[in-house]
């Protein structure tokens, strides 16, 4: 990308936002990061990478993308310091939870915008993110910024900035899900007799394992699953469980619902 990238904030999502882009081959000199909050451990990082950091915008400056990661709690009182970074060519990209477009632009003016959610699996660059482009958005710009957040994982771009909250329900809450999925399948274990941390071992591995080959097969879900399910079997008699009426499909339905509800909540 040609022009200056200012990183705001480079905390747990903006520090694995930065390692890729630099794993990536994006020239560290074209990188600012402003960030008054980093520690001196994160200030040594960024300069043996040769990546410039400030704790505040600097004056006459514009950037051709600014990337706002930072909470979305601070974001209010943080876009006001930062309005003169953006230019006529500038492309803002957030990826704080619950901020529209519109707060956005009520800050920073009619620019060109997008709104992403990725989620925290990228910190090991296994993530996934959705995102939204407005109508000044060009072309250049969108790709320029897939090619931004696809080092963290792939990206599914949305027609409609509502579909974000759908997004952060089902993938940027998501892992969570898939964390407490463990914690029930070990405390299952550890009732049905096995030792507690033994329960935890087999049910992390069996979640990590079966992940990554879902990540490397081309086959369904549904496919995978049925694969490992022998008629009559053991895993057969679990499903039967889990896949009832009453069971793991309607709680999810709740669940994402509830988490939508929530994000648009958020968003007004």
């Amino acid at each position: 990308m040609s022009g200056l990238i200012a990183l705001v904030g480079a905390g747990n999502m903006g520090g694995a936002m930065l390692s890729g882009w630099l794993k990536n081959g994006v020239d560290p000199s074209s990188i600012l990061v402003i960030d008054p909050g980093a520690n001196d451990a994160a200030k040594l990082r960024f300069r043996d990478a040769g990546v410039q950091h400030v704790t505040e915008a600097p004056l006459n400056t514009t950037v051709s993308l600014l990337f706002l990661a930072v909470k979305p709690q601070i974001m209010a009182a943080a876009l006001p310091s930062l309005k003169g970074l953006v230019g006529s060519d500038t492309v803002v990209v957030s990826v704080a939870a619950g901020k529209t477009l519109a707060f956005m632009e009520s800050h920073l003016g009619a620019v060109a915008m997008v709104r992403a959610m990725p989620n925290t699996p990228a910190m090991v660059g296994r993530g996934i993110t959705g995102a939204y482009a407005n109508g000044l958005v060009s072309e250049a710009q969108r790709a320029t910024v897939h090619d931004l957040l696809k080092v963290s994982g792939p990206v599914e771009w949305v027609s409609s900035e509502s579909d974000i909250d759908a997004v952060t329900a089902v993938s940027g809450s998501g892992p969570a899900y898939v964390f407490y999925l463990v914690e029930c399948m070990a405390e299952a274990g550890r009732k049905a007799g096995l030792p507690a941390d033994l329960a935890m071992r087999l049910a992390r591995e069996t979640v990590a394992g079966a992940g990554e080959l879902l990540h490397q097969s081309t086959d369904e879900a549904a496919t995978l699953r049925k694969n490992v399910t022998s008629p009559g079997g053991t895993t057969a008699a679990a499903l039967s469980v889990l896949m009832a009426d009453d069971a793991m499909q309607p709680l999810f339905d709740a669940a994402i619902a509830a988490a939508k509800t929530r994000a648009e909540e958020l968003a007004s």
